[in-house]
Order: structure tokens, then C-alpha cells, then sequence
């Protein structure tokens, strides 16, 4: 299958989990990927196991709650590549804790990780899409959007990427481009090994009780989401546009 061949796709926080997998699978389907983290070097293991399998991939370090960083990456992502036309938000940190212990300062850093990211990357990309007639922008919220103990910064942030996507899609729609979301459940990944961590328990066992409360009885996988993002990135999704698709093995 190659839906996305002659498409050149941006996918940050590509180093590791959910948004390597969806580097590996949008590249496996034939794009040429532009895998963004903090740093170059952070980028390389994913762009590696990419081009042993035969895709096109390039690593760029850049920290994409940097404005002015993030156009002059995306610009020679665009000269590099051959154009911008997938551009997935994934890059995201947790700093949890309960509200009254919170510091200003963790709720900076997480806003601005996964929030702020999201409208630097879209300023970037909208405008290329836009002249060309053609775009598709995905982002990562969570199910922690609709509100998760002792992560307030995380789930106002989540919450507001949905906001972000129901209004880029409604703007950018005349101009051919789809913006929707995922939202995540408990998916194994290093970011809720570290939860697991924080709160003194194994990744092991923090899956197994996290499976208990899920209908499907497991916990998910990045590749798992990274197969949702590739849909929502490819022509067989070209009138699903503005909605926040909850990937979570049938929690409520």
C-alpha cells in the first residue's frame, strides 16, 4: 500500500512512541518523513529503522515551542523534501501532580509542549497547505481531556487541542485542508512508564491494573495509534475533517 507517496510528512516528536510509530508507518506507506525532535541526534533511531526498511526520512532537531524555530525548520523540511503536506503534533511532556501542588512553572512547560507546539507547527504548515490546495494536520490529545487526577496542566492542554482542531478544520476546510485529532487511552509508552514510575509503581503492573478498567482488557500500542493517524492523514479520510477520534480499547 502506498497512500502517501509523493507526500512529504512532518511528524514531531518522532523520536520515540507514539510519534515513531507513526513515522515508521506513514514512511512504510511511502512518504518521505521529516522526523522532528529537541534534537537531531534524538531523531536518528527512528530515521535509521526507516531507511533499513527502504522509506525516505530525515531527523531535524528543533523545539517546537519555539515559534521562530519551527518556520525556519519547516522551511527546510519543504526545500529538503520536496514540499509539506501531513503534519502530525505528537511532541508532549507530562509534568503531573496534584493542582494545589503544581508549580507555575510545570504548567508553563506542559502548555506550551503540547499546546503552543500545536499552533507553531500549524501556523507553519497552514499557509503551504493552503496555496497548494491540499493539506491534512493531525494532533495528539488525550483522554486525559476530559479530565485525569493530577494532571491539570496536561488535561487543560489535551483539552485545548481539541479546541484548536474544531477551529483550524472549520477556517481551513475551503482550502482542501483536514485537521482533526486522536485521543489516546493508556497507550505503553515511555511517557506512561515515567507515570507509572512517578507514582511508585512498575510499568508492568501499572498496565495490568490500567487493562482491568478497559473493556478490550489490554492496554494499547503506538503502532495502534499510529494506524488511526495514518487514516486520518490519507485520501480515504478526505471528508473527515474537525473531529477527535478517542482510541482507548472502549474505556468511558
Amino acid at each position: 500500500m502506498a497512500r502517501f507517496s509523493e507526500r512529504v510528512a512532518v511528524v514531531t516528536g518522532g523520536a520515540q512512541g507514539i510519534g515513531a510509530a507513526t513515522a515508521r508507518r506513514l514512511a512504510a506507506e511511502g512518504a518521505a518523513v521529516a522526523v522532528v525532535d529537541l534534537g537531531e541526534e534524538r531523531g536518528k533511531e527512528t530515521v535509521e529503522a526507516i531507511t533499513a526498511a527502504g522509506g525516505v526520512a530525515r531527523a531535524y532537531g528543533c523545539d517546537v515551542a519555539d515559534f521562530d524555530a519551527v518556520g525556519e525548520v519547516f522551511g527546510r523540511v519543504a526545500e529538503d523534501l520536496g514540499g509539506l503536506h501531513i503534519l502530525v503534533n505528537n511532541a508532549g511532556i507530562t509534568r503531573d501532580n496534584l493542582f494545589f501542588r503544581m508549580g507555575k512553572e510545570d504548567w508553563d512547560a506542559v502548555l506550551s509542549v503540547n499546546l503552543t507546539s500545536a499552533f507553531n507547527c500549524c501556523k507553519a504548515a497552514q499557509g503551504r497547505m493552503v496555496e497548494q490546495r491540499y493539506g491534512k494536520i493531525v494532533s495528539l490529545s488525550s483522554r486525559s481531556a476530559l479530565g485525569n487526577r493530577g494532571q491539570a496542566n496536561y488535561a487543560a492542554a489535551k483539552a485545548g487541542i481539541q479546541g484548536l482542531t474544531a477551529t483550524l478544520a472549520i477556517e481551513l476546510g475551503p482550502f482542501n485542508v483536514n485537521v482533526n485529532a486522536v485521543a489516546p487511552g493508556y497507550i505503553a509508552t515511555a511517557m506512561t512508564a515515567a507515570t507509572a514510575a512517578r507514582v511508585g509503581a512498575e510499568a508492568e503492573e501499572h498496565q495490568r491494573l490500567a487493562a482491568e478498567r478497559t473493556p478490550l482488557r489490554r492496554v494499547g500500542q503506538p503502532e495502534e495509534i499510529a494506524a488511526v493517524v495514518a487514516f486520518l492523514a490519507s485520501d480515504d479520510a478526505s471528508y473527515v475533517s474537525g473531529q477527535t477520534l478517542y482510541v482507548n480499547g472502549g474505556a468511558r
